[in-house]
């Protein structure tokens, strides 16, 4: 009987396989057709208490990507039918990309005819219909759910009904508004509209008005356009903000116990002149031998336990977003302003690095503890460069007391700074810009960020600092989360070097891609008509840094071991960072906090959060940079050529970093056409170049604010 059994199970002699999803998998295979859920659970003998597990097996899969879930309820193999599940990301242009959930595999190109009904941000499975040389090809098959169910826009009133126009460029509908859906919005006000429901392909969704933003000429209103439009978390739980209410307003007596009191040492902060939160103090001192460098960084983690409802709002953000006229934080502002900033006159706790040097800025010792500080000035990078560089007599007077430590700090600055040279990290000289903003919050100008020995202070600190974290946790082997930056891709490199070898430039690929190559490349660049041009296009060849608990070294910085520590009231690894330091820096033994695999989806998470939370504040950069302008029409201004296209080429105007297209069609003197290897345009009859780096003077043509179009034509 039981042999007979067995047979009818399909069960080998000896102790079954646990259950497991590749166990299902397996048993989906073998079966050669899509399957009913109960077909799955009963082919993969699960013993009765694990039915359920099962089922939740089979739903992760499916979420996975690895089985799609059929018209009729059955589950098929995805790649056994030629279907790929994943997100579909579509293009303004109207083509799209569906990306595999199993985060394997290539992307699936989608032409716009094979969209079928589905946009930008739904959830669908895609058939393969083509593979070829320039990759996969398909049409959607069906949406799973929809990605998009809020959509930020502007208010166009109708008699009976109005429309909103999505904001976001890859959406090509307007939702219908029934007149009593509307909210009492204006015409033209900008509105976060909730979708009711997806008609069938070709036809608009419906849906109605949840939130009057207001006017699109306001700049909060052109902050929360981009909140909205991006996602980005910007409410707090109630039990995230009950939390934080519950926290004691100042530091108590009893916080302070088993702590280095670091109070009457002079530490100092130096910010920009907007910065609330303080996440930083240094202080340096002078020796016969070489320097000491105290920084306290905000001990945050002693008041957001793993796990608690602030510490689950902030890995949600993984970063605060930085806007011109505001912030969203990280974590609320009980702390990230208030209890966690480093306020002059404040006693605060902290985590605190100290590093002594010698004369060379070699690190000879380190250690690290808990501490009670006081900030005791709190000066801007303006402030500090005014002292150190313009000799300001009045400022001097004021901080009498802090100026010697200042100009140690400066001369520490200084040697740090050649240390890293000396072993190869790469210091792109590229300008930035900075929005300034008038009295009444608006928009008064555009100019070139400030770079000064005051910001050099404190990016040289705050490297050595996450150098020295980084160095204690991987010598005592414990499982951290690094920030790593791999070099680039050898045949992006090889590009560089036939552009520039094009440029007229004695460069030549080297064997193995070191930073010190790259500096030696800027180096020979620098003051020649050529240094533009090398510095933007070896930016371009650089992958970006990521967050991982794998260390693979910094090539950027030339560091082998680098990861973040010094900002963790903004930055969610570094929170996580000062949680393993504080539970092993006075431990002989390790005390890993993290498991690798969970420090691994951490930082894949961070570093998907600040992607995006760097997309958000450019897109509101590039936002206020177009309505600037849209007065501008028939102005010239001087600029560089930084980009060549085959329709034509972007020029940045010199001192004010707006950028525009100048299209081919506006240049009325030729045609021309695009040599790809040396990055120019060139006249088929004139033989007249427009080539990367070039200084250009162009007319602002004409401005599209609703579609952030800059458009410039050659003078």
């Amino acid at each position: 009987m039981s042999e007979k059994r067995t047979s009818r199970s399909g069960r080998k002699s000896g102790k079954p396989s646990p259950l497991s999803p590749e166990r299902i998998l397996t048993v989906m295979r073998n079966a050669g057709r899509p399957l009913y859920l109960r077909e799955i659970i009963h082919l993969s003998h699960p013993r009765p208490e694990e039915k359920n597990k099962a089922r939740a097996m089979v739903a992760s899969l499916v979420r996975k990507g690895v089985l799609v879930l059929l018209k009729g309820n059955r589950y098929g193999v995805a790649d056994l039918m030629k279907l790929v599940t994943g997100r579909l990301s579509v293009h303004p242009d109207g083509f799209g990309f569906v990306r595999p959930d199993a985060g394997n595999g290539h992307d699936v190109f989608i032409p716009a005819r094979g969209l079928k009904g589905a946009v930008h941000g739904d959830h669908v499975v895609a058939r393969v219909e083509k593979t070829g040389r320039k990759g996969v090809e398909g049409s959607i098959l069906r949406v799973l759910e929809r990605g998009v169910k809020q959509v930020v826009g502007t208010l166009h009133r109708g008699k009976s009904v109005s429309t909103v126009l999505p904001e976001e460029n890859r959406l090509f509908y307007e939702i219908m508004i029934p007149d009593r859906y509307t909210a009492k919005a204006g015409n033209g006000q900008v509105v976060l509209a909730e979708i009711k429901s997806f008609p069938s392909e070709g036809r608009n969704p419906e849906g109605r008005i949840i939130e009057v933003l207001g006017d699109p000429d306001d700049m909060g209103v052109q902050t929360k356009i981009v909140i909205h439009k991006r996602g980005l978390p910007h409410i707090f739980p109630p039990e995230a903000l009950a939390q934080a209410e519950a926290l004691p307003r100042d530091v108590m007596p009893e916080d302070t116990r088993d702590r280095k009191d670091l109070r009457d040492i002079p530490l100092v902060t130096i910010d920009g002149e907007r910065a609330r939160d303080f996440d930083d103090a240094v202080f340096v001192n002078k020796t016969r031998t070489g320097f000491v460098l105290t920084v306290a960084i905000a001990d945050v983690s002693h008041y957001v336990p793993d796990g608690s409802p602030v510490d689950q709002a902030g890995l949600e953000r993984g970063t605060s977003v930085y806007f011109p006229n505001s912030v969203v934080p990280m974590l609320p502002e009980t702390l990230s302003d208030h209890l966690c900033s480093l306020i002059p006159g404040e006693d605060r706790l902290a985590i605190a690095v100290s590093i002594s040097f010698d004369r060379e800025a070699n690190v000879r010792r380190t250690s690290f503890f808990k501490a009670v500080i006081r900030s005791h000035c709190r000066f801007t990078y303006k402030e500090v460069r005014c002292i150190l560089v313009d000799r300001d007599r009045d400022l001097i007077a004021k901080n009498r007391k802090h100026i010697k430590h200042l100009e140690w700090m400066a001369e520490l600055a200084r040697a740090l700074s050649k240390r890293r040279c000396r072993r190869g990290s790469i210091d792109f000289d590229l300008p930035e810009s900075e929005i300034v903003l008038g009295i009444r919050g608006n928009l008064e100008e555009i100019v070139r960020r400030e770079r000064s020995i005051a910001h050099r202070i404190i990016e040289e600190f705050m490297i050595a600092a996450n150098e020295a974290v980084a160095l204690f946790l991987t010598k005592k082997e414990i499982p951290a989360i690094y920030r790593v930056h791999e070099p680039p891709d050898r045949d992006k490199v090889k590009e560089f070097v036939d552009f520039v070898q094009s440029l007229g430039m004695d460069i030549k690929l080297p064997g193995k891609i070191s930073p010190k190559w790259c500096q030696k490349v800027l180096k020979e660049a620098s003051g020649k008509p050529q240094e533009f041009m090398v510095n933007t296009v070896l930016l371009r060849t650089m992958q970006q840094a990521v967050y991982s608990s794998e260390n693979t070294g910094h090539f950027g910085l030339a560091s082998p071991t680098y990861l973040h520590f010094t900002s963790p009231i903004r930055r969610y690894p570094d929170l996580i960072v000062h949680r393993i330091l504080k539970a092993n820096m006075k431990r002989p033994r390790r005390r890993p906090v993290y498991t690798e695999e969970q420090l691994e989806t951490l930082g894949r998470h961070c570093s998907v959060r600040e992607r995006e939370a760097m997309e958000a504040e450019r897109e509101m950069f590039d936002r206020l940079k177009v309505r600037f302008m849209a007065d501008k029409i028939g102005e010239v201004y001087e600029g560089i050529i930084s980009g060549v296209i085959s329709f034509g080429f972007f020029v940045e105007l010199k001192d004010m970093f707006i950028s525009g297209v100048v299209r081919l069609v506006d240049i009325v003197d030729d045609y021309y056409t695009l040599d790809q290897d040396r990055q120019c345009l060139v006249g088929q009859r004139t033989h007249r170049i427009f080539r990367l780096g070039q200084t250009v003077n162009v007319r602002v043509k004409a401005v599209n604010v609703a579609r952030m179009h800059i458009n410039f034509e050659v003078v």
